[in-house]
Formats: structure tokens, sequence, C-alpha cells
């Protein structure tokens, strides 16, 4: 089943609420080896002026896979993971993530384009705090193959 086109503009309901909790701030900073002090210390954090420790730039990356999930739970999307790679990732901040942050994202798909027989899917996840100011919009291109015909 190819990936459906009528995909493109479509916007999907917002994810939940996510807390960021300090110890998943500190264990992705661990597994990504961001070793800065302000990614695991909330003392050399808040000398920076945050109000607790500060997530890695990649972090957005575990709010914005609730979205994902959303467009590969799609029945009619056409899009199988077994023949899904994750081909490319972009993030636009307005503020760094912050323990203690209450997180939401909404994903829009961008765009479809057919590439040497397979799919590419772009799609953004608006990320916003708890007054619904913007965070940042993480931008994802997933390349979804044909599989065995």
């Amino acid at each position: 089943m190819p990936v459906n086109p009528d995909l493109v503009g479509r916007v999907f309901p917002p994810t939940p609420p996510y807390l960021v909790g300090r110890e998943k701030v500190r264990e992705f900073a661990r597994a990504v080896f961001a070793d800065a002090p302000q990614h695991v210390d909330p003392e050399a954090a808040r000398a920076l002026g945050y109000a607790d420790v500060v997530a890695p730039p990649t972090f957005a990356m575990v709010v914005q896979d609730l979205t994902l999930q959303q467009l590969l739970a799609e029945p009619e999307a056409g899009i199988e993971l077994s023949h899904l790679v994750h081909a490319e990732q972009r993030f636009r901040y307005t503020r760094p993530i912050v323990a203690g942050d209450e997180l939401r994202a909404t994903l829009t798909v961008g765009g479809i384009r057919t590439l040497g027989g397979n799919t590419l899917v772009t799609s953004d996840a608006e990320i916003t705090d708890a007054e619904g100011a913007h965070v940042v919009t993480a931008t994802s291109v997933l390349l979804v193959g044909q599989g065995a015909a």
C-alpha cells in the first residue's frame, strides 16, 4: 500500500501533556553524551538563569515521538513500520526545554514526495508549554520504502 497523499495538510490532535522530569533530562543527556553541567546539575543550570536542568536540544524528539506515534497508528496512512527509516531531523527553538516544563505537541504533515520508488513524509511537531507558548518546532522526514512486492 503506498503512502496516502491525502495526509498532506492533516493536523493531528494535540498530545496529552508531557511533564519534563529532571531524571529524564539527565538520562537523555547521558545517552547522547551531552556532558555540560546544565544538563545534569540544577545549580549549574540556575547559575545560567534557568529554573532547573536544561534538556539537550535533541530532547524535543521525546515529545515529538508522541505525535509520530499518532501518524504511524493511522490505518489509512499507508506507512508500514517495517519499511520506515527516520531520514532527517531538525529543530527550531524559541527557548530551551527545562525540567518542570509541561509540553504538548501537535503534528502537521507538511509534504509527501516520491524519490527513487520510496516516499518521503515531512512533518512538523509544534511543541508548546502549559501557557500555549511556542517552545520548539521539530521537523522530521521519514523515508518509507516500498517493501517486498
